[in-house]
């Protein structure tokens, strides 16, 4: 028997100055993250491990499988890395903390969570349910 989970309303008031503030830094804090992320997976792409020391060694066969863990790794990164930026912009405009499907405020415990949310609850739930 599949149970849905409830539809949380989080419709709480407007974001303090400091609440605000605190948030910016923390996407800047991931944004760093996930740039310095990218940087080594980018890296490890470049200059692969191969533990001879020889370059005209054969490849590892586990080479391939770890190439594709790295790829969907960056990918992951690069996306999570553009809704930072995008959370970034939205400060800066002034449409952070506002769901883009209602308008309505995003609550503080889910921004507390996941500061780069473009959607309130209710909206997530539902755009995840319809996936």
């Amino acid at each position: 028997m599949v149970t849905e989970q409830p539809i949380i309303d989080d419709h709480d008031t407007a974001l303090s100055a400091d609440e605000l503030a605190a948030l910016r830094e923390n996407l800047h804090e991931q944004r760093l993250f996930r740039q310095e992320q990218l940087r080594q997976l980018e890296q490890a792409r470049e200059f692969p491990a191969s533990g001879t020391g020889r370059t005209d060694a054969p490849c590892d066969r586990r080479s391939g499988p770890r190439a594709e863990v790295r790829g969907k790794l960056a990918a992951s990164a690069r996306m999570v890395l553009a809704d930072i930026e995008a959370a970034l912009a939205r400060m800066d405009q002034g449409g952070y903390g506002f769901c883009q499907l209602c308008q309505e405020p995003i609550g503080r415990a889910r921004l507390t969570v996941v500061p780069q949310g473009r959607y309130c609850s209710r909206c997530q739930q539902v755009r995840e349910a319809g996936r």
